[in-house]
């Protein structure tokens, strides 16, 4: 007995990029917006509706799924998760209508490996490494842990 294997072709697909962009294949772009002098590193995946701003630098293995807002000169670190789908009724739901909004504010770093959901956060907050985002972050400082708490506050 063969079994059949279906293929997609990763690539970009419809990114309205800014000046200076680059990007380290392999990667999956579509349907987003990336600022002046963005960078994108490699196995990222960036989907539709999402805007990246002006110089903010995206590490390798990360996911950026749909409705994501990230402001100017963010750092995003390797294998950071975001995800905008919370299992509301124990199963994911099919209607983007339902999935949440995730809006970081600008010179915001989040360490690598940590998991974003459907939050605000505002400019300046730093998020340690395997942190989990669960709640709004509206003061600046330092958040690691899951759920994530308030470490430090910065001036």
């Amino acid at each position: 007995m063969s079994s059949v294997i279906t293929t997609r072709q990763a690539g970009i697909v419809d990114v309205d990029a800014g000046r200076n962009v680059t990007v380290v294949e392999p990667c999956n772009l579509y349907g987003c917006r990336l600022g002046d002098d963005v960078f994108v590193g490699p196995f990222v995946e960036i989907q539709r509706h999402v805007s990246i701003g002006a110089r903010s630098k995206i590490q390798s293995h990360s996911f950026i799924c749909e409705y994501v807002t990230l402001g100017e000169a963010c750092f995003v670190g390797h294998g950071v998760t975001f995800a905008n789908d919370l299992f509301k009724d124990g199963a994911p739901n099919a209607d983007p209508a339902s999935w949440g909004r995730t809006c970081i504010g600008d010179r915001v770093s989040i360490g690598s490996g940590a998991t974003i959901l459907a939050v605000e956060i505002c400019s300046d907050a730093v998020i340690g490494a395997g942190a989990v985002v669960t709640r709004d972050i509206t003061r600046k400082g330092i958040y690691a842990g899951n759920p994530a708490r308030l470490l430090r506050e910065l001036p």
